[in-house]
């Protein structure tokens, strides 16, 4: 769900940095999506998206999702929800 929230947010800031062609690409990249939104992203929030990224699994991959599964640890989780919620909250003052 952290994916989506930040993809949704980038699609919403895509749409209002470009408002000749508001509509957003169909990607699920969050770095390409915000390249394409023509934002300047922070280092330290760059390198949260970069990890909020590879929540995207595509659910054809069984062994990419089971080792994923693996790595969601009680600690990485909350880590995570950390991340979004800060890169949330960034997106949203955009």
């Amino acid at each position: 769900m952290g994916h989506l929230v930040i993809e949704k947010l980038l699609k919403g800031l895509y749409a209002k940095n470009n408002p000749d062609n508001p509509i957003a690409p169909k990607i699920h990249n969050l770095i390409l999506l915000s390249q394409k939104a023509n934002l300047e992203v922070p280092t330290e929030i760059r390198e949260k998206v970069q990890t909020i990224n590879t929540f995207n699994i595509s659910a054809r991959y069984d062994d990419y999702k089971r080792t994923f599964d693996e790595k969601c640890t009680d600690d990485y989780t909350s880590e995570q929800v950390k991340n979004v919620e800060e890169v949330r909250k960034w997106l949203k003052e955009q």
